[in-house]
């Protein structure tokens, strides 16, 4: 009888053991931001298979992607590691591992090493030393200069949409091994799309980063007019750049006119928050920056050949649809 509640005593410890395991795991993985490392790459994918007009090779589109995740991973981590002290004075973020004191700075900074030295060396053996390159020039600049700034200077929303825009540029070289203009368009894109999300997002929790000690603009713009203006500029700006994928070969038609119709949506929401000024509108403008990334993407990807067979239908049914509704000449 001894023997047997001394041998449930044992495999509750190990319950305990394994449990707690997977709750650390779950901590790390955490500090590598997933939601984030999946956006990036979404855009690296993308970037690669845009370049690869010849035909997309998996096994070396995987290698990009494992390489990229790894330095994504370890990036963010860092990011946290940093930040540690004014996340937790926000309640969206004081629920993190390192201010809610699950994990300590020294084995989270060596496990944000290990992942950005490997996500380097690993692109570097299985991709080539550009993209590599890249991936360690996204990962230095995001944390030795956007994530220090954003404590100094409204600034660094255009300075961290640079390491933000990068990985579909590697994805770009990836596939190529050189940086061309269509993998700078890209870039272009990217870098444009993002300063509007960010403008939105941060109008909207502008008190808890001034509360935090960020120095981002929505904590300097409390009337919103700042914010709003900079969105409807940066959205116009990006309505011709993603067009530009059109003239260098890399889609059709089709993607012109999807490209076109979203890049209005995103100018209208930027001007409804000019409008408004209210959190609605800049709720508005973060909302549709999530819409229009994927759905981009998605088309591009693509790459019209799909999209030349579904375009002039999707046309004529809606020259039927409108014409129907008109009175008779």
């Amino acid at each position: 009888m001894r023997r047997e509640t001394r041998t449930d005593g044992d495999q509750r410890g190990e319950g305990r053991g394994a449990s707690r395991l997977v709750e650390r795991a779950s901590h790390f993985l955490t500090l590598t931001k997933p939601s984030i490392t999946g956006l990036v790459l979404i855009t690296t994918a993308a970037g690669f298979v845009t370049a690869s007009t010849a035909g997309v090779d998996p096994l070396l589109l995987l290698h990009a992607l494992v390489g990229t995740a790894l330095l994504s991973g370890g990036t963010n981590a860092f990011n946290q590691i940093l930040e540690r002290e004014h996340d937790a004075r926000m309640a969206r973020t004081r629920s993190r591992p390192l201010p809610a004191g699950e994990l300590g700075v020294i084995e989270a900074s060596a496990f944000a090493g290990a992942l950005v030295l490997g996500g380097t060396g690993y692109l570097l053996a299985a991709v080539n030393g550009l993209t590599a390159l890249l991936g360690f020039l996204t990962a230095a600049s995001y944390v030795l200069v956007y994530t220090p700034m954003k404590r100094v200077s409204s600034l660094s929303a255009l300075v961290g949409s640079v390491p933000g825009a990068l990985p579909i540029l590697g994805g770009w070289t990836a596939a190529r091994g050189t940086l061309d203009a269509g993998g700078w368009v890209l870039f272009g894109v990217v870098f444009l799309w993002q300063l509007p999300h960010l403008l939105g997002l941060e109008w909207l929790c502008r008190e808890e980063y001034r509360e935090a000690g960020f120095r981002v603009l929505a904590a300097e713009d409390a009337s919103g007019r700042r914010s709003s203006a900079r969105s409807v500029g940066y959205t116009l700006a990006l309505l011709p750049v993603s067009l530009l994928p059109l003239p260098l070969g890399l889609a059709g038609n089709a993607y012109a006119a999807v490209a076109a119709g979203l890049g209005l949506l995103y100018v209208g929401s930027a001007a409804r928050f000019a409008l408004r000024l209210d959190e609605d509108g800049a709720r508005g403008v973060f909302l549709v920056s999530l819409l229009y990334l994927p759905m981009l993407l998605a088309v591009l990807v693509l790459n019209g050949s799909a999209l030349e067979v579904v375009g002039p239908a999707a046309t004529e049914l809606a020259r039927s649809v409108v014409g129907g509704l008109l009175p008779p000449a």
